[in-house]
């Protein structure tokens, strides 16, 4: 996926009023301010409620079918076009005390809203995107695969944020 698809993507869903903010390798990228690789899909974050008008922008863009992965789950998916757009979508909900929440309501996560206030560019289009100290983090959770070992370096220098061990 380009910097041009991504943002492209990105303003449909603004057109939408859709607030997303952007994660994963473009949302490391965003941060960055400059595209350091290549990217296969665009991670979004979303607001569970706004998924009516998320799935009418990606669809108006041919992005409306579901590409099914063994960890899927009702607030991560993958969308694409069936040719080269894919958007990995990753819903949450705010809660009343100002925190966000994703995942089940059995063993959800909760995390701070500062979490996805990080700013970013991607191809010199402003983003709001993952927090530094929070793209770092989520990317820790499991075995490192060679975008992370790439990604969490690069983060870590330009943030001044410890290397995780799992890097070193």
């Amino acid at each position: 996926m380009t910097a041009e698809d991504a943002v492209a993507l990105l303003g449909r869903l603004s057109d939408h009023q859709v607030d997303v903010c952007v994660g994963g390798g473009w949302g490391v990228d965003a941060l960055l301010k400059d595209q350091t690789r290549e990217h296969s899909d665009l991670d979004v974050w979303a607001p569970a409620a706004q998924l009516e008008r998320l799935f009418v922008a990606l669809a108006k863009g041919g992005v409306d079918r579901v590409l099914p992965w063994p960890d899927d789950r009702p607030w991560n998916f993958v969308l694409h076009d069936g040719g080269r757009l894919r958007v990995d979508l990753h819903l949450y909900e705010p809660l009343p005390e100002g925190a966000l929440h994703y995942g089940s309501a059995v063993d959800g996560v909760v995390f701070p809203a500062e979490a996805l206030a990080g700013d970013g560019l991607i191809a010199g289009r402003a983003v709001r995107c993952e927090a530094a100290e929070w793209a770092v983090r989520w990317h820790t959770g499991y075995p490192p695969r060679a975008v992370d070992r790439h990604d969490v370096p690069l983060l870590c220098e330009r943030f001044g944020i410890d290397l995780p061990g799992a890097f070193g």
